[in-house]
């Protein structure tokens, strides 16, 4: 007889390490058990996980949870690059985020981790000329977690979101990997044009709390924008600006602001 092959489960460090943290979490807190076991243990993979997720946050009486959930698991089943990103993004948070001590907070508690998931799901329907449903995603992810962002704005990976409170980004801005924003930061236009009109934030760069990105302008990759700026110019690679309007006020001070997550300008002199 042909010998039998076992199949053999693929390895995972990173569902196996939530998963662990899940069992942990409600070995501590016991009453934590029936979110904890819907949200992560309930599911074999990441992606099975973050489609109930976010299902369940923006299922409403429009839209029921079952069609959300069939529409996010077909979107990580056509594109893998969605679970890389949404993974890429799981990692940002926990490495950047002082307040992240386990990977599976951003899943279970973390709105800017949720809503960027969210995003990428309508970012995909945009893609595939699913327009309405797309503008669907945007209006309950702004419900939702008070975060708008446009559908057809092209977002990279290892996004940190940090308090994730009133972030606005246009429908033509571009965002690169390794960015990392604060509360109230507004990726937006200058007035009513209809063309490419959003910024164009390249990798790795800080945007500080309250700060305001507008126009059609480039921000150079690794460099700082201080918290409460209105930057209304290009800015190069690897500097500060702060104020209003937005100045050169130093170099950024390291290789990697997004992820050092340091804000203050002693180290730019």
């Amino acid at each position: 007889m042909p010998e039998t092959r076992r199949q053999i489960s693929p390895v995972d460090p990173v569902w196996d390490r939530i998963t662990d943290d899940a069992r942990e979490a409600v070995r501590k807190e016991p009453l934590m058990g029936g979110l904890v076991h819907a949200c992560i243990l309930h599911h074999k993979t990441l992606e099975k996980a973050l489609s109930y997720r976010i299902a369940a946050k923006l299922a409403s009486n429009e839209m029921s949870m079952v069609i959300l959930r069939e529409i996010a698991d077909q979107a990580y089943e056509e594109a893998p690059e969605l679970v890389e990103a949404a993974r890429a993004d799981l990692v940002a948070v926990y490495e950047r985020d002082p307040a992240c001590h386990r990977l599976l907070q951003p899943i279970l508690y973390f709105k800017g981790y949720q809503a960027m998931q969210a995003y990428r799901i309508g970012h995909w329907l945009w893609d595939n000329a699913k327009y309405d449903l797309a503008y669907f995603f945007q209006m309950r992810v702004s419900e939702i977690f008070g975060i708008d962002i446009h559908p057809a704005a092209r977002i990279g990976r290892g996004i940190m979101i940090d308090h994730a409170h009133s972030i606005v980004i246009g429908e033509t801005a571009v965002v690169g990997d390794n960015v990392s924003m604060l509360h109230s930061v507004t990726l937006g236009g200058t007035g009513k044009e209809e063309e490419d009109r959003h910024p164009k934030i390249e990798d790795g760069v800080l945007i500080g709390a309250g700060a305001k990105v507008l126009g059609n302008i480039r921000i150079g990759h690794c460099s700082r924008i201080a918290a409460g700026s209105v930057v209304l110019a290009d800015v190069p690679p690897c500097k500060t600006v702060a104020g209003i309007p937005a100045k050169i006020v130093g170099e950024a001070g390291c290789d990697q602001p997004s992820i050092s997550m340091d804000q203050l300008f002693s180290d730019s002199k």
